[in-house]
């Protein structure tokens, strides 16, 4: 089967579990109950307050009196109880025996706070809160630019999450979309902009301004799912930089084909660690250190000053160790003469230390280096 076709087989099989739900507001947390549902149940709480105080009057109806007529009816009753809750008290209906008064000040009376409560609540949850938080995320949404996105919120995007945060990044800069609500719930806690939807829709790339992002991150847990994904995006932000994250070796020639401009495989890379163990003990916990910012060295990308233009790279400015330039597509190893005179434009991948406070040789810090 060729490389098309099995770009359209995935497509196609994937597009089958799309999701087709309802439509979403950008950047708000989906809701486990529709709105209506809720409000329905608060409605159908305090009715069902009311009820009962109407019954507990209905049943003491003997300890109270009617100054107009002296029969006290079940509309009566009716009435009594709504005045009553609602604290009107025009005084033409009022309890008189001791068990009445002790109804009145035992039972109803928190009742009455209850159905009070529910009242302000909902008003303030689908009134005020939500006028507000509308508000508050389109002003969200209009400031993103340069952002990261996350597409898919598990194993591997939310480690992604955490080491961009380690990293220096600010976590309002980074926006997470993932299909299931509860696993946004530590991204929401680290300070990251969320959404429950799917990342294969255009109508949810374009609610995060996929086109003025930053990158990309793809990690959907599913390889088909990945690709769909990294397709749409790149269909709507041609220019964005995408590294996503596949599983079998096959899919990712597909990937990449698809636009992904990193493609990263955990499965590939836990054999180089175990393959490096095999070749020394302490092969394997220098590569996890290079990967991770907690570790005392770490790899970075960037591409060179201008007063560093003309020199070696093993004469970095920073005081890191060059290990490879990339030059016009090409890339050069430390070793080769093309590395021994930098230019314009040349990306280089360094080592750099990284214990806290200390710096890099020409008196920046860490995250002074990262953000050059």
């Amino acid at each position: 089967m060729s490389s098309n076709k099995q770009v359209d087989r995935i497509a196609a099989s994937t597009t089958v579990r799309t999701y087709r739900g309802p439509r979403f507001q950008p950047l708000r947390r989906a809701l486990k109950i529709p709105v209506w549902g809720d409000l329905g149940i608060r409605l159908g709480l305090a009715l069902f307050l009311i009820f009962v105080v109407v019954m507990i009057h209905w049943w003491d109806r003997e300890g109270l009196v009617d100054n107009l007529d002296g029969e006290v009816s079940f509309l009566d009753v009716i009435y009594f109880t709504m005045i009553s809750i609602t604290t009107t008290g025009f005084g033409d209906i009022a309890p008189i025996s001791d068990r009445a008064r002790l109804v009145e000040a035992v039972i109803v009376t928190p009742i009455r706070f209850a159905v009070f409560f529910i009242f302000v609540g909902t008003a303030y949850n689908f009134i005020i809160k939500r006028s507000w938080e509308k508000w508050r995320m389109a002003r969200i949404q209009e400031q993103l630019s340069n952002h990261i996105v996350v597409l898919g919120y598990g194993i591997s995007g939310s480690e992604a999450v955490g080491e961009l945060i380690e990293r220096g990044t600010d976590p309002s800069c980074i926006v997470v979309i993932d299909p299931s609500e509860e696993r946004l719930h530590e991204a929401e806690a680290l300070g990251c902009n969320i959404m429950a939807a799917d990342a294969t829709r255009d109508q949810t790339l374009k609610a995060v301004r996929i086109s003025e992002a930053q990158n990309v991150l793809v990690s959907a847990g599913r390889d088909d799912t990945t690709i769909l994904i990294t397709l749409t995006v790149r269909a709507l932000a041609p220019h964005v930089p995408i590294s996503a994250v596949v599983r079998a070796d096959d899919n990712e020639s597909l990937a990449r084909q698809a636009g992904a401009n990193n493609v990263i495989n955990p499965v590939r890379f836990t054999g180089l660690l175990l393959a490096g163990s095999a070749k020394g003990e302490h092969i394997a916990e220098y590569l996890a250190d290079l990967a991770s910012v907690s570790g005392r060295v770490q790899l970075v990308e960037r591409r060179i000053t201008d007063e560093e233009c003309g020199l070696a790279i093993s004469e970095l400015k920073t005081g890191g160790r060059g290990l490879r330039v990339y030059r016009n597509g090409r890339a050069l190893g430390f070793w080769e003469d093309e590395c021994q005179t930098l230019q314009s434009g040349d990306v280089v991948v360094e080592i750099i230390p990284t214990p806290n406070g200390e710096t890099n040789g020409d008196g920046r810090d860490r995250d002074d280096l990262i953000d050059a």
